[in-house]
C-alpha cells in the first residue's frame, strides 16, 4: 500500500507573527511605504492585544445611522444603557458593556473605551463578553468615523447591523465591507427590522444580502434576521455569540485574518517572480572588462619584459649585458617591481621596515578610460539587469545600486588586487644563478688567457723566452693553437654561446610569466568583483529569496 506523504503542519499565529515581522524587516525601504506601514499596524495590534490576560472576546456592533444597532445592544444586554432613536448623543465614543466576573478594564483602556458597564444579568454562557456599540459610520460627525475606523481593526468580531431598507448602502459595502474580505471568519451581519417587512419580502432581502456579500468575497459570512423590537432572533444571535465566547477563537481568527491580510498585499507588491541565479557567463564578462580597465595586458607585458630584462643582466655575457642596465625595468616603471624584487629592493624593505605584500604602494597602472571604462560600466548594468529580471520595481533598484555601488572605489580596489597580487616570479630562477656563475667563470679564463698572452708579449719585448704552453690544439699545417690563446678565446665564444641559449629559456619563461601574470591577475579581479559586486547583488537576491519564504509562512 502507497502511503502519501504527509503535509507539514500550518504554522500558528505566534510563527505567522515572527514570519511577518521578519518579513516586514527584509522588505524595508524594497518594498511601499504604505504596504509596510499597514504591516506594522498589524504587527502593534497583535502585540498589543496578545498582552491583554484574561480570556475576554470583543465583539462590537457597527452599523449606519437608523439601523438599530443601539436597540439590538440593548436587547443583547437586557439593558437601556444605548440611547436609541433622536435621543442619541453627539459622541465619538463607543459604549461597552461586559459580561462575566472577570475584569476587562486593562483590555477596555487599551481600547480607549471609556463608556464601560458591567451587566447584572447572570448569562455563564455570554461570561467573557465585551460588547460594544459603536458610533454611526456614517455620521456627519468625522470623530464618529474615525472613532469607528479605530475600533473595527481592534475588535475580535466585527457584527454588521443593516436594516431593510438600507443594506446595499454603497458606503458600507465599499468602505468596509468589500476590504475585509480577507476577515469573513471574523464577522457577522445582522439583518435587523425585519420586523417591518413581510415573509416573502423579508427572504427575498436576506438572498439580496447574501448575494451581494458573495460578490465581495464574503461568501463565507452568516447572515442572520433579527427585530431587536420584538426579540426575534435576538436569542439566536445571543446563542451564536455564547459559542465564539466559549470557543476563544475569536482573538486568533482575528488576528490571523489580520496577518493574512497584511501578508497578502506584500505578496502582490513582491511579485510572483523568483530570485534570479547570477550567471557564471555575467560574472566572467564583468571580470574580463574590470581586468582590461585595470591594465592586466599591460601588467602581463610588463612582467615579460621585465623578466626578459632581469634574466640577461643575470645570465647574458657580463662584458656587455650590462648595458641593460642603462634601460629601465618595466615593472619598476609600473612601480610594480615588488611583484618580483631584487636584493636591492629587498634590502630597501628592511631599512624602511616594511616587508611583505602589505608593503605595497599604489601602482602605476591606473583604470582606463574611454572604452574600457564603458565596457566596465555595460558589464556592471548587463550583470545587474540580469539580477534584477523580475523582481519588483524597489528591489530591482536595490540590486542595481548593489552593483553599482562599488563603482567609485573599484579602481583603487583594482589597483591594490594587482600590487598585491602573488605572482610567483620568484620561483623558477635558480638557473640564472647557474648561468652567472658560469658566465664568471668564462670571463676568469679569458682574463687569465689574456693575462698570459699580455705576458709572453712582456717576455718577447725583453727578448726572454715565453712561458711554456701546457697544451695546443693544432690545426693542420704545421700550426696549433696554444692553451694561452685558446683560454681567452673559448672563454669569450663559449660566454656568448651561453648567453643565447640563455636568452631562449629566458623568452620561453618570459612568455609563461605573462600567461601565468594574466591567470593570477584575472583572479584577483575576480575576487574583487566578488567581494564587491558579486556579493552585495546575491545578499540582495537571497534576501529577496528569505522574503519570499517569510511571506509564505505569514501567509499560513
Amino acid at each position: 500500500m502507497r502511503l502519501g506523504r504527509s503535509r507539514p503542519p500550518a504554522p500558528g499565529l505566534p510563527e505567522r507573527l515572527d514570519a511577518l515581522r521578519d518579513a516586514v524587516e527584509l522588505a524595508d525601504g524594497r518594498l511601499p511605504d504604505a504596504s509596510l506601514a499597514k504591516a506594522h499596524g498589524v504587527l502593534d495590534r497583535a502585540a498589543g492585544r496578545l498582552a491583554m490576560t484574561g480570556s475576554h472576546t470583543v465583539v462590537a456592533l457597527a452599523g449606519a445611522t437608523g439601523s438599530g444597532k443601539s436597540s439590538l445592544f440593548n436587547a443583547l444586554s437586557r439593558t437601556d444603557l444605548a440611547i436609541v432613536g433622536v435621543r442619541r448623543p453627539t459622541t465619538s465614543t463607543a459604549l461597552a458593556a461586559v459580561w462575566g466576573d472577570e475584569s476587562a478594564e486593562a483590555l477596555l483602556d487599551w481600547l480607549q473605551v471609556p463608556r464601560r458597564h458591567g451587566v447584572k444579568v447572570p448569562e455563564a454562557a455570554l461570561a467573557g463578553l465585551v460588547l460594544l456599540d459603536l458610533p454611526d459610520h456614517d455620521s456627519y460627525e468625522v470623530a464618529h468615523r474615525a472613532e469607528t475606523d479605530r475600533l473595527v481593526q481592534l475588535v475580535d468580531l466585527l457584527v454588521w447591523v443593516v436594516d431593510p431598507q438600507k443594506y446595499a448602502d454603497a458606503a458600507l459595502h465599499e468602505r468596509y465591507l468589500a476590504p475585509l474580505a480577507t476577515h469573513a471568519g471574523s464577522m457577522l451581519v445582522v439583518l435587523n427590522q425585519v420586523d417591518r417587512v413581510g415573509a416573502a419580502e423579508r427572504a427575498a432581502v436576506v438572498a439580496d444580502l447574501v448575494r451581494l456579500l458573495a460578490t465581495e468575497g464574503l461568501g463565507r459570512v452568516d447572515v442572520l434576521a433579527v427585530s431587536a423590537t420584538t426579540g426575534e432572533g435576538v436569542d439566536a444571535l445571543r446563542s451564536r455569540l455564547g459559542r465564539v465566547v466559549a470557543d476563544k477563537q475569536a482573538v486568533a481568527a482575528r488576528l490571523g485574518a489580520d496577518v493574512t491580510a497584511a501578508t497578502h498585499e506584500l505578496q502582490r507588491d513582491a511579485g510572483a517572480g523568483e530570485a534570479a541565479v547570477l550567471s557564471e557567463a555575467a560574472a566572467t564578462r564583468l571580470t574580463t572588462a574590470l581586468g582590461a580597465a585595470a591594465g592586466i595586458p599591460v601588467v602581463a607585458e610588463a612582467v615579460a619584459g621585465s623578466w626578459r630584462h632581469r634574466g640577461v643582466l643575470a645570465t647574458g655575457w657580463p662584458v656587455v649585458s650590462w648595458l641593460r642596465n642603462l634601460r629601465p625595468d618595466p615593472l619598476r616603471r609600473l612601480r610594480l617591481h615588488r611583484l618580483m624584487p631584487t636584493r636591492k629592493d629587498r634590502r630597501r624593505e628592511l631599512t624602511a621596515g616594511r616587508t611583505g605584500p602589505e608593503a605595497a604602494t599604489r601602482s602605476a597602472v591606473r583604470v582606463a578610460g574611454g572604452v574600457q571604462q564603458a565596457q566596465v560600466s555595460t558589464a556592471l548594468r548587463a550583470l545587474a539587469d540580469e539580477a534584477a529580471a523580475g523582481l519588483p520595481r524597489g528591489w530591482a533598484d536595490r540590486v542595481r545600486q548593489a552593483a553599482r555601488q562599488a563603482s567609485p572605489d573599484l579602481p583603487d580596489r583594482l589597483d591594490r588586487a594587482i600590487a598585491h597580487a602573488d605572482l610567483g616570479l620568484e620561483r623558477h630562477r635558480r638557473w640564472w644563478g647557474v648561468a652567472r656563475v658560469l658566465q664568471w667563470l668564462l670571463i676568469a679564463c679569458l682574463v687569465a688567457g689574456l693575462g698570459w698572452l699580455a705576458v709572453d708579449l712582456v717576455l718577447a719585448y725583453l727578448r726572454l723566452p715565453p712561458l711554456p704552453e701546457l697544451w695546443s690544439l693544432p690545426i693542420g699545417g704545421g700550426y696549433a693553437i696554444g692553451l694561452s690563446t685558446l683560454v681567452p678565446v673559448g672563454g669569450a665564444l663559449v660566454g656568448v654561446v651561453l648567453g643565447g641559449l640563455c636568452r631562449i629559456g629566458i623568452e620561453v619563461g618570459a612568455r609563461r610569466r605573462a600567461r601565468q601574470t594574466r591567470a593570477r591577475l584575472t583572479a584577483a579581479v575576480r575576487d574583487v568583483v566578488e567581494a564587491e559586486v558579486m556579493t552585495p547583488v546575491r545578499a540582495e537576491l537571497d534576501r529577496y529569496g528569505e522574503l519570499k519564504r517569510q511571506l509564505a509562512i505569514a501567509a499560513g
